[in-house]
C-alpha cells in the first residue's frame, strides 16, 4: 500500500478584509474628530488665567459660544436665549447632570455671560464649567 506525502496547502492570508476595516475604522475617528473640533469657535478668544486647565471635555458636553458680539453659537448654528432655552430643557430631560461648558470671549459683556447662565439654570443644567487658557509664556 502506498501513501501520498501530500501535505495541505498552507491557507493564505485574504488582506482585502482587513484593509477595509483599518479604512472604515480610520473613517470613523476622522469624522468624530471633527465633529468635536467644529463645537469650538475659533473667533472667541478665551480669557487667560494663571491657573487654567488643559480644556479636558467631559463625555456628552455641550459647548456653548459665546462671541465677542454676544452672538450664541452652540453645535455650530446661531441661537437667542429662548431657542438655547429650549434645546438645553429637552436635553436636560433625557441626561440628568449634564455638563456644559460656556466658551465666552474676553470681550464679551458679563451681562451677556450671567444671561446664558441663567438660561442653563431655568433649563435645569447646574454642571457649568467656564473655559479659560493659561496665558502666553513671558520671554
Amino acid at each position: 500500500m502506498k501513501f501520498s506525502s501530500r501535505q495541505p496547502e498552507p491557507a493564505n492570508m485574504q488582506l482585502a478584509p482587513m484593509i477595509d476595516i483599518v479604512f472604515l475604522l480610520l473613517i470613523f475617528f476622522i469624522v468624530t474628530w471633527q465633529f468635536t473640533k467644529s463645537e469650538t469657535e475659533l473667533s472667541v478668544s478665551v480669557p487667560t488665567a494663571q491657573e487654567g486647565a488643559d480644556p479636558e471635555r467631559q463625555r456628552g458636553e455641550i459647548v456653548i459660544n459665546i462671541l465677542a458680539n454676544g452672538m450664541i453659537k452652540i453645535e455650530g448654528t446661531s441661537v437667542d436665549l429662548p431657542q438655547l432655552l429650549k434645546k438645553l430643557a429637552s436635553i436636560a430631560a433625557q441626561y440628568e447632570n449634564q455638563p456644559v461648558r460656556i466658551r465666552g470671549d474676553g470681550g464679551v459683556a458679563y451681562q451677556r455671560i450671567v444671561e446664558v447662565i441663567d438660561t442653563c439654570q431655568k433649563a435645569g443644567i447646574w454642571n457649568i464649567s467656564f473655559a479659560t487658557q493659561k496665558p502666553a509664556p513671558s520671554n
